[in-house]
């Protein structure tokens, strides 16, 4: 019997949106395997909404920092908010990421241009650096 056979299988967790997967496999079929899940999730989300016969769209998958760009585009963020604000709304609308998730995802959009921080630690402030786009009609 080989070594990799001898080790027990990895078990993992993951959830996407409102979507949770659970994997059991060998340590070397692991980033395969997650490829495939990422990649068919990838493909679902952008498969166009289709209401159920409840009458409520599938679930998608969402990313933090895309549902934080959806709230900046809305001008959500036309007056600052602290990174509580920020989580406390995206988990009113249904989406439940920590609260670390959402502080990096708030960085990344700073470091993008699309959000000023101001402040000092733990009492960070975000708020729009430009205005979203405006269509009109």
């Amino acid at each position: 019997m080989s070594e990799e056979e001898q080790k027990p299988p990895i078990r993992l967790k993951m959830k996407i949106g409102d979507m949770e997967f659970e994997i059991e496999c060998r340590e070397d079929q692991l980033e395969d395997t997650v490829k495939r899940i990422l990649s068919t999730v990838k493909e679902y989300a952008r498969e166009p909404m289709i209401i159920s016969k409840r009458g409520l769209p599938p679930a998608r998958a969402e990313t933090c920092k895309g549902l934080i760009q959806k709230l900046w585009s809305e001008g959500w963020f036309a007056s600052s908010k602290a990174l509580g604000e920020v989580h406390s709304e995206m988990a009113r609308r249904g989406y439940h990421y920590d609260r670390t998730a959402v502080a990096h995802a708030l960085i990344d959009l700073v470091k993008d241009g699309l959000l000023t921080r101001e402040g000092r630690p733990r009492r960070y402030r975000y708020a729009q650096k430009r205005p979203p786009p405006t269509i009109h009609t």
